[in-house]
């Protein structure tokens, strides 16, 4: 064998590598997606999907919403509103790691739209194969609701282990 030089991986390689500790199915997005809601305080959390979840995941929620600064860093790696001062003993949210967005949004084409409690206006931002857009103005009477289609377009071996659709 050649000798090999030992080399950094791309962010987007690293991204997807992480992604698959936290997104192993369809499930686990609903999952990390569903908590979000219950820690922005949801009352009311509808989630439909497609495809068994391969195609379209939807969650809406009428939580408090994010404004458009928060929905830009709420898809980077390892930024989160649930640990105010980096204290890891008194965690009281049921995710705090700022995983869940950027893993779904490294393997998925994702859409967030987002409208804060007592905000005059709605903001989206879309996330595909790890590629960010900038926040721009969207309709959403309340809460946030995120997209998730095409799920694993952007890592095609995990998408050719997944079960058939149920």
């Amino acid at each position: 064998l050649p000798a090999m030089r030992i080399r950094r991986l791309s962010e987007g390689t690293v991204n997807r590598i992480a992604a698959g500790e936290v997104i192993e199915r369809p499930a686990s997005v609903v999952k990390e997606l569903v908590e979000n809601a219950i820690d922005a305080g949801a009352t009311q959390i509808d989630v439909a999907f497609r495809g068994g979840g391969k195609t379209l995941i939807r969650v809406s929620d009428d939580g408090i919403g994010m404004a458009p600064e928060d929905l830009a860093l709420a898809v980077e790696r390892h930024a989160t509103s649930k640990l105010a001062d980096d204290d890891l003993v008194d965690i009281r949210f049921l995710g705090f790691r700022g995983e869940a967005l950027p893993s779904i949004g490294a393997v998925s084409r994702l859409a967030i739209a987002s409208r804060p409690k007592g905000g005059s206006e709605a903001h989206a931002i879309a996330v595909e194969g790890g590629v960010v857009t900038e926040p721009k103005p969207a309709a959403l009477a309340r809460g946030t609701e995120i997209e998730v289609k095409d799920l694993f377009f952007a890592t095609p071996a995990r998408l050719k282990f997944l079960k058939a659709d149920r």
